[in-house]
């Protein structure tokens, strides 16, 4: 009995454990290792746009993917990611109620991976994308 209730333990824990590892992509930049993930503890993922204006847009998706569109309205699809540590930490530099990430993306027709700022506004809740696209965000962590 007291094995079972060990193994039961185990694979509770196991699974705990596996479900909430943050997923890590590793990119070459300029012969450089990088490494990116889509979860940094806030709702990146989503629809961001110029403020007051319903386009050009671009929309992340939470696996990674998504789509920029350019002024002329054209589409182009994107895998994307926050540059990060290679254990998933997101790097950062904090501001007075902001903080700065280096977004990632690269065209699904090309290999090269491009970057941009990516800066989440905490008292405006607000997050901005290549300094023009916005989004506003639902802040789940405050108390």
């Amino acid at each position: 009995m007291k094995f079972l209730h060990l193994l039961v333990a185990t694979l509770f824990f196991t699974a705990f454990q596996s479900h909430s590892q943050v997923h890590v992509d590793q990119i070459t930049h300029n012969s450089k290792e990088r490494y990116i993930t889509t979860t940094i503890g806030y709702p990146v993922p989503g629809t961001y746009a110029p403020l007051n204006q319903k386009e050009p847009i671009t929309v992340l998706n939470p696996d990674g993917t998504g789509f920029i569109q350019a002024d002329d309205l054209s589409k182009q699809k994107i895998n994307w990611g926050i540059e990060c540590t290679d254990e998933g930490t997101p790097i950062f530099k904090e501001g007075f109620n902001s903080a700065s990430y280096t977004f990632w993306y690269r065209p699904n027709d090309s290999e090269e991976w491009y970057y941009s700022q990516f800066s989440i506004h905490f008292a405006k809740k607000k997050m901005f994308l290549m300094g023009e696209r916005v989004k506003v965000y639902e802040d789940y962590n405050v108390q």
